[in-house]
């Protein structure tokens, strides 16, 4: 993929004064254009990371993703660009300053937004993000981070924690599920998914509450798929935090109760976590990542 240009970005959108949704689109100089928040994923970087710095660089903004959009790609030259993008609010950020690359920011209702983009690529990315809902929940399924081999660990299993390799993972993930913001944290009885979502609950400063419906050898399937049916309907952005024995049940039973396909694959590695973007007890979007890669795995709908 060396002939391919990564980058991400966001359409970013707000609560207009009369209720209708406005939408921020910005101008670059160098182009004489109007688009969406977006720009180069660096090298290293998470996707993740790269729509949300992207988005406070060009707009002042720092943003809240919400569920993930269809991919751009067009051509730029003798080259391919693709263009991972996410339906993103406002989470926090000062006034717009402008700069070399973007010297306008423009809040705009959908017409608009549609009369003033410069691409079609652009007015089709906000026509897809208008067939949806407008306002998501998170609800994060997560499979623990590396915990060494069990073989090699004496005590009673769910004592064992995470490795050097493990802690790391940990402490990345942190920063990849505070861009969707899951504020419910709840993990498998075990040190190793408690110890996964350890660095997140202090970012957030909240606790870890442990449910053995989600701890291999103590649960279920109609008792793990239950619980976490329960708080989806809760309405509380949740991460989950459990086993790979676990994860394919939870994943399939909450797409089948929200009427989502299915995934061909539907389980996860180590360290690696699904989002379901729920609406109205519907599953808008699902998508899929890891830490320490800039390419998103993702089922979008």
């Amino acid at each position: 993929m060396a002939d391919v240009i990564r980058a991400a970005g966001a359409l970013l959108w707000r609560d207009g004064p009369l209720g209708e949704a406005e939408f921020a689109v910005v101008h670059r100089p160098r182009y004489d254009d109007w688009s969406f928040p977006k720009g180069k994923v660096d090298r290293g970087e998470h996707v993740l990371a790269a729509a949300v710095r992207e988005i406070e660089e060009e707009t002042g903004i720092v943003p809240r993703l919400g569920r993930r959009l269809p991919t751009s790609t067009y051509p730029v030259r003798d080259r391919t660009k693709q263009v991972d993008y996410w339906a993103a609010r406002p989470l926090a950020g000062g006034a717009f300053t402008p700069n070399d690359e973007v010297d306008e920011l423009a809040w705009l209702p959908a017409a608009e937004a549609e009369e003033r983009l410069s691409y079609g690529h652009d007015v089709d990315l906000l026509r897809e993000f208008l067939n949806g809902p407008l306002h998501t929940t998170p609800f994060v399924i997560l499979r623990h981070a590396s915990a060494g081999e069990k073989l090699h660990w004496r005590e009673a299993d769910e004592l064992r924690p995470l490795d050097a390799a493990g802690r790391a993972e940990a402490v990345q993930l942190a920063g990849l599920l505070h861009v969707f913001g899951p504020s419910r944290l709840v993990s498998s009885a075990t040190a190793r998914c408690a110890e996964t979502v350890l660095p997140y609950a202090r970012r957030l400063r909240e606790p870890v509450v442990t449910d053995t419906a989600f701890t291999v050898g103590d649960t279920g399937p109609d008792r793990a798929v239950g619980t976490l049916l329960g708080l989806v309907a809760d309405g509380v952005p949740a991460v989950v935090c459990t086993h790979g024995e676990i994860v394919s049940t939870l994943v399939t039973g909450l797409c089948k109760a929200l009427g989502q396909k299915v995934p061909d694959d539907p389980g996860l590695g180590k360290a690696e976590f699904w989002v379901a973007h729920v609406s109205d007890g519907s599953m808008a979007a699902l998508e899929r990542h890891r830490p320490r890669t800039t390419d998103p795995k993702s089922a979008t709908t």
